[in-house]
């Protein structure tokens, strides 16, 4: 399954976008940002089980934990 090399490729894209989305003065922005990071913390997650790479994958659920926190505090 070579084709999963390249999800590294999007997962990076989707996380810078979610990175610029959440420095957003705009709640609303931020808010889906928080919900695009946790997208990008599931494509980090499919690569690094193809990688064989589970530091990678503890990392980002603590990540999407932090996402979900954060999601949730912004809703307030």
């Amino acid at each position: 399954m070579e084709y999963l090399d390249w999800v590294q490729w999007p997962a990076m894209l989707v996380t810078i976008a979610a990175a610029w989305m959440v420095g957003s003065e705009k709640e609303g922005r931020r808010q889906f940002g928080f919900w695009v990071f946790i997208t990008s913390n599931l494509l980090w997650v499919i690569w690094a089980l193809y990688s064989d790479a589970y530091a990678l994958i503890v990392l980002q659920i603590a990540l999407a934990a932090m996402n979900i926190r954060g999601s949730i505090k912004n809703s307030k």
